[in-house]
Parts: C-alpha cells; structure tokens; sequence
C-alpha cells in the first residue's frame, strides 16, 4: 500500500469514515470542525498538526503516529493513546475533553493540558514528568504506577494519587488540593 502525503491543507467540518484516513501522512495540517469517530486508524502520521474543535470520541487510535499534535475544543472522550506510534509522541491539550481516555504506559514528558477535563482517564505507569496540568478536572484518574516527577498540579482539581504508588518528587500541588493525596489515610483536611 502506497502512503499518500499531505502537506499544509486545511480541512473544515468533515465527518470522516472508518477507513478514509488510513495510510496517509499529513504535515503541518490543519483540521477544523472535523469529525474522526467513525475512524479505524491504520498507518497515518500526523506531523506538526493542528486539531480545532474537533471530535475524536472512541476513535481507534491504534496506529497512529502524533508528532508535535496540539488539539484545541476537541472532544476526544474513551481514546485509547496508549497503542500510538511512541517514537516521536508529542501532543499538547487544550479546552479538551479526554474523559474516559488511556494514556497508559506512554511518555508524555511535557505535555501540557489546559483547562481541560481529564475525567477517570488512565495514566497507570505513565512517564508524566514536568507534565503541567492547568485547571484541570482530574476526578477519579488514575496514576498508579506513573511517574509523576516535577509535574505541576497546583491549578488543578479533583484528584486523587497515592504518594505510595506514584513517583511525585518536586511535583507541585496546591495547598487547598493536596488532600488529594492524603484520601488513603482517611484523614480530614479543611
């Protein structure tokens, strides 16, 4: 199978199929009010990319390659990450829904999350280090055995982490939050 090539298209308020994006390389591309749901991913790269308001929820993601991805407004609600390309694996969220999504096992050094609801989203052995979660929900995630190092949580809310379970050194959290981390002792923090 040849792989198509795109380079700096814009595309606007397309529903895509299951199969329509399979082997294709798009670069510097920018997606506008699409709708990838119904897709099946297989062998497509996106290279310099941006996603604006655009809906991913339950999209098979299995073989895909993101490198240097920034989704803006997009609802990417039960998103499996975690069977990406790693290679290069580089995306940046902001105003998303993630809801439900796995970024397990994955390194997302530095990946910054902007106001953003990150509702029971997994990033069990997950290498979140200097990762900055800015006003962000974060109810009933999970991150046990994730990496937590120098991650910045101090704008963020509704989490729940076990210091035991997590690596957490120089993270930052905020005063008013950290009985986050303090939910396995049944202790009252107020």
């Amino acid at each position: 199978m040849t792989i198509e090539y795109f380079l700096e298209k814009e595309y606007n308020t397309i529903i895509y199929s299951k199969d329509s994006l399979n082997y294709k390389d798009f670069e510097g591309c920018i997606f506008n009010n699409c709708n990838f749901s119904a897709c099946t991913f297989l062998a497509v790269t996106f290279i310099d990319c941006v996603f604006n308001d655009c809906i991913f929820n339950e999209s098979k993601i299995n073989y895909v390659a993101f490198r240097t991805a920034t989704f803006n407004r997009c609802e990417i609600k039960d998103v499996n990450f975690a069977m990406c390309d790693k290679l290069i694996f580089e995306v940046s969220f902001n105003k998303c829904i993630l809801d439900f999504s796995k970024f397990y096992t994955l390194k997302i050094k530095g990946t910054t999350f902007t106001n953003c609801s990150i509702i029971a989203v997994d990033f069990m052995a997950a290498d979140l280090t200097s990762v900055i979660f800015d006003n962000c929900d974060l109810y009933r995630s999970e991150f046990d055995k994730a990496i937590v190092n120098k991650a910045d949580f101090k704008t963020s809310y509704n989490y729940t982490i076990d210091p035991s379970k997590t690596k957490l050194k120089k993270a930052v959290f905020s005063l008013n939050e950290v009985k986050g981390l303090l939910f396995k002792h049944d202790v009252i923090v107020s």
